[in-house]
């Protein structure tokens, strides 16, 4: 709830105990105010939960910058991974909708499918007493539902009209977020609660052992939604004893001989039936075909990814091809977008590829984002990672608010030009104030960027000058876009005659008093537990490539230890340098053998253990096989990154220093 309406609320119940007091009636129209009969319903009522309107507006949608390619883009689509918090991503999504960008084949706007598996906890490193914790427990509650209620209606505006939300949660959680979505999609468009039974060897002697997930499924609006039941993959199959009736076979499949039953006939039942009798009497039998299944239900027997499984690639949370292919197959078609908001091991992206189906695929951790592209770069064509390789279609992956400057600033004018008025929420609508160009819009007031490439440096005198050309034509305040280095003053802005000249600095972030929340970063985990923590950013800030030095010390028998001597990251958060030392590794991934163009994640070693293990990271001599590159990871999502050549890899060498 905004300040605006608290206050408002304030004064109208201040009020209302004065006319409770001497026994008058409420107004019909205070009553309205304090009570909307929209929310009449019944809801999950929590501390921080903000209107629909309220999230939708402060949203903050962050530009795609492109870091790399994979394959030869089509003109008309290619996948997208993206890097950055997945609200801001999805803001920037549904602009691409409004634009006419996100499109089925059948015509409708927008994402046909979307499969999300969230972080389910709420783990707190809080100790006091029982009630105390209890207390804790419940305000990360309220917190884990509002972070996740933000990014289901952003969700639902992204989807097509009968559009299918697959929501993936356990035990803790399921009975809650329930309440959200019907209260967000509407009860109405509930289809179903899916039940996902798994096997484990966990044990208790406390309670029942918890062997399943619940994923609960809801379509938007009410136009018919996908359901293609009939596929092999969704029917269920059937069972051995009832297949083994199925011994004869024809150009039509498999089938048995039942009887019909008409007068005259001795069959009395299935098993009275003789094979000589479809030639001396057709009449009396009839040929029974196994079908490809039987109509699928709400619980489904599938094998988790064990130790030993195939498509294993040991990332915590991996789901099952086998459970994302029967959800694909299901509720989208060739060629629809489906899209998965926590990415986790690419799962989602992996399967949809198998399948033909277009993706958008997000995460906010940069081992989630390596692990998706190393298993997009090698899949094999059948669900459960198994038969020949699969070239996988073009695919780019982006950074969504965490931005190279470096590449920012050698785009051509028109493409920085979009790019700067992306990056600050302006809209781009050119127009003329007293002859003087403007290129957009934001909040109402006028934004000009500067063409740094001609116009060289602006200082408070360009703006003395402006605002003679335009004075208070452009209202109370007008925006200014240019590279950090272009501005000659410090000040955020200057004031003449009362109008505001905002600096919007790039790569310095966003002024905090021109946006209602407070920027935060991107924050990588430094331990394998950590990973499924719930993690968001708000904004935008810019790369700093931390500072290693490393020591190659001699090899043991199986390793090659290398020790972190020097880790330094310098992160620019809100425009201001933070420098900080080992405490800001998050985490260091290893190419055991890099081909000089990508980078493909074979391990990662947690900043934990590396503490734990005296700042030092042993190398598998096993697993060497040719030049090896490493990427040093700080908790804000800044890469160092260094290549160590094979032949270097001996007692000889000493130490080498990080590169860009």
């Amino acid at each position: 709830m905004d300040k605006k309406r608290q206050q408002k609320i304030y004064e109208l119940l201040k009020r209302s105990l004065k006319l409770a007091q001497s026994g008058e009636e409420l107004p019909a129209e205070w009553a309205r105010e304090l009570f909307p009969p929209e929310r009449r319903e019944y809801e999950l009522v929590y501390n921080g939960k903000e209107t629909e309107e309220q999230i939708l507006a402060d949203t903050m949608a962050v530009p795609f910058q492109e870091i790399s390619t994979f394959g030869t883009n089509g003109v008309d689509w290619h996948n997208k991974l993206i890097f950055g918090d997945n609200l801001q991503a999805m803001k920037t999504l549904l602009q691409m909708k409004e634009d006419g960008k996100l499109v089925n084949p059948d015509g409708t706007h927008g994402v046909k499918l979307v499969y999300i598996d969230p972080p389910f906890s709420t783990k707190r490193d809080f100790r006091g007493s029982q009630d105390q914790k209890a207390y804790q427990d419940k305000i990360a509650g309220a917190e884990f539902l509002e972070f996740l209620r933000e990014r289901l209606i952003i969700l639902k505006q992204l989807l097509a009209e009968g559009g299918s939300m697959y929501v993936h949660l356990d035990w803790k959680k399921t009975h809650y977020v329930k309440v959200l979505l019907d209260e967000i999609f509407g009860e109405n468009n509930f289809l179903n609660n899916i039940v996902w039974c798994y096997k484990t060897r966990t044990f208790s002697k406390k309670y029942w052992n918890r062997k399943h997930d619940d994923i609960l499924v809801y379509k938007k609006g009410s136009a018919l939604h996908t359901f293609n039941w009939k596929v092999k993959g969704v029917l269920e199959n059937y069972a051995e004893a009832t297949i083994e009736k199925y011994k004869l076979k024809d150009e039509n499949g498999y089938y048995r001989l039942c009887g019909r039953g008409i007068a005259g006939s001795p069959i009395k039942s299935a098993k009275d039936v003789d094979p000589k009798w479809e030639k001396t009497h057709p009449e009396w039998v009839v040929r029974n075909y196994l079908g490809k299944g039987f109509a699928p239900h709400d619980y489904w027997n599938i094998e988790i990814v064990n130790q030993s499984a195939i498509e294993r690639i040991d990332y915590p949370t991996q789901k099952p091809e086998a459970l994302l292919g029967k959800i694909i197959k299901a509720s989208s078609n060739k060629g629809d977008i489906v899209l998965d908001a926590f990415a986790g091991s690419g799962t989602a992206p992996a399967v949809a590829e198998k399948l033909n189906r277009r993706w958008i695929s997000m995460d906010i951790g940069k081992l989630a984002i390596y692990t998706t592209q190393k298993r997009m770069l090698t899949l094999r064509e059948n669900i459960g990672n198994t038969g020949n390789k699969l070239k996988a279609k073009p695919f780019t992956l982006y950074n969504a608010g965490l931005y190279d400057f470096e590449n920012l600033r050698n785009l051509p004018w028109e493409d920085w030009r979009f790019f700067a008025l992306q990056l600050f929420e302006c809209k781009d609508e050119p127009h003329k104030i007293h002859g003087f160009q403007m290129d957009g819009k934001r909040q109402g007031s006028s934004v000009h960027v500067f063409n740094h490439f001609k116009e060289g440096h602006i200082s408070s005198q360009t703006i003395a000058d402006l605002h003679a050309s335009i004075g208070k034509a452009v209202g109370d305040r007008c925006f200014i876009i240019a590279p950090r280095g272009a501005f000659l003053f410090q000040e955020d802005y200057l004031e003449m005659d009362g109008v505001r000249y905002y600096a919007l600095r790039i790569p310095y972030s966003f002024i905090n008093e021109l946006h209602q929340r407070e920027f935060s970063a991107l924050v990588q985990p430094n331990d394998e537990m950590a990973i499924n923590e719930t993690v968001e950013a708000v904004g935008f800030d810019f790369i700093q490539p931390p500072q290693v030095e490393l020591q190659l010390m001699a090899p043991k028998k199986s390793t090659i230890p290398i020790k972190i001597k020097k880790f330094e990251s310098r992160a620019r958060l809100k425009g201001k340098e933070k420098i900080s030392k080992h405490d800001a590794l998050s985490m260091v991934m290893v190419d055991y053998d890099y081909n000089g163009k990508v980078f493909d994640l074979d391990k990662a070693f947690y900043a934990n253990a590396i503490k734990d293990n005296k700042w030092k990271i042993e190398l598998s001599t096993k697993e060497i096989k040719g030049d090896v590159m490493l990427v040093f990871l700080d908790i804000y999502g800044n890469e160092a990154r260094m290549v160590i050549e094979q032949n270097k890899l001996t007692p000889k060498a000493r130490c080498a220093k990080a590169k860009k």
